[in-house]
């Protein structure tokens, strides 16, 4: 029986809709699959870990629940586990011990540093998996900046340079990727220039083209152990989150210098940057579902105000809703795992 609708002319629905039901196809399980438009996939995650010193160490977070530290030995245990589940890359950072820091941030081109030990280590029982690294200088220098820090200021040109050798010594050590995440103008292309000169020209570059100041970082720091240590803040380098135009400026500027892919930090506060790269550029798109944003999921779960794992796979569709290509994220196995339970 079609029932009329008061105040709207007595009209019934199908006179209302034109006979379009849009409910019709999301009557059944089945249906609702059949015309999902956007998928997540576990070759859509790359895990991002963090890297200590010392033997056998699994280290709590105290700002990020169920995240841990990893001794380079453990760390190579739980990312082959990561593989074993069909994850295709893995990112890691560092905490150093402040007795390696500096204030140029040096040690990024040591062949010792955790994450270039780490690749050599990890490249040994799995050479077909991803890896990507960041070559900005917080984990290393004593004042948890980017770049080289001079009279408050930090030193652009000089900051490439650390970075570019910071690279270089990744790439030597096997990455597959450098991501750098400082910021810097120019460095994109003083990379891809030292890697070719340097016999890598087949090491790709991921470029946090647009990262924004955000203040959805700070368990990150925590994690890497800058919190303490910054000084000042990081807005004379990061992008100001209320600018679009300029980041859609500085993507351009990036794949220019020769960036392969490009990278949007924070994640769930720039779904529109992500849709406007992708519609604007002709190149793969990944985001970070950084700290804060993984924190906050998992505080709310926490307290019950959110089924936990049904808004980290929400979030991580929205994503690819989005128009990623991937994403980096710290609930990469959490969500590898609930994805073989669907399959």
């Amino acid at each position: 029986m079609k029932s009329k609708i008061q105040g709207i002319k007595n009209r019934t629905v199908d006179e209302i809709t034109g006979g379009r039901r849009m409910r019709r196809m999301r009557r059944f399980d089945w249906s609702r699959r059949l015309i999902r438009e956007s998928h997540l996939d576990v070759n859509d995650l790359v895990w991002t870990i963090f890297l200590c010193e010392g033997t056998d160490i699994c280290e709590p977070i105290e700002m990020m629940p169920g995240v841990e530290r990893f001794s380079v030995d453990v760390a190579i245990e739980k990312a082959l586990h990561a593989v074993e589940l069909g994850i295709p890359a893995i990112a890691p950072f560092s905490r150093e011990p402040a007795s390696i820091k500096m204030e140029n941030g040096a040690y990024i081109t040591s062949p010792n540093n955790l994450i270039n030990r780490f690749i050599r280590e990890f490249k040994k029982f799995a050479p077909n998996i991803g890896l990507i690294t960041d070559a900005a200088l917080d984990p290393y220098t004593t004042h948890g900046h980017d770049g080289i820090l001079h009279n408050g200021i930090i030193l652009n040109d000089e900051s490439v340079e650390m970075v570019v050798q910071g690279a270089l010594a990744q790439a030597k050590a096997g990455a597959d990727i450098i991501a750098p995440s400082d910021m810097m103008d120019g460095r994109i292309g003083a990379i891809r220039d030292r890697l070719d000169a340097n016999g890598f020209q087949d090491v790709a570059i991921m470029s946090y083209a647009v990262k924004f100041s955000s203040s959805f970082y700070r368990p990150y720091r925590n994690a890497i152990g800058t919190t303490g240590l910054l000084q000042g803040d990081k807005n004379t380098y990061y992008i100001d989150p209320a600018n679009a135009d300029e980041a859609m400026r500085e993507a351009e500027q990036d794949i220019l210098e020769g960036s392969d892919m490009l990278m949007v930090k924070p994640g769930l506060p720039c779904l529109d940057i992500i849709q406007r790269l992708k519609n604007i550029f002709s190149i793969p798109v990944f985001t970070y579902q950084v700290s804060g944003e993984y924190a906050m999921l998992k505080a709310a779960s926490a307290k019950g105000w959110i089924d936990g794992e049904r808004a980290m796979m929400e979030t991580l569709l929205a994503f690819k809703r989005a128009g990623c290509d991937g994403i980096l994220t710290y609930f990469a196995v959490e969500a590898a795992k609930k994805l073989r339970e669907m399959a």
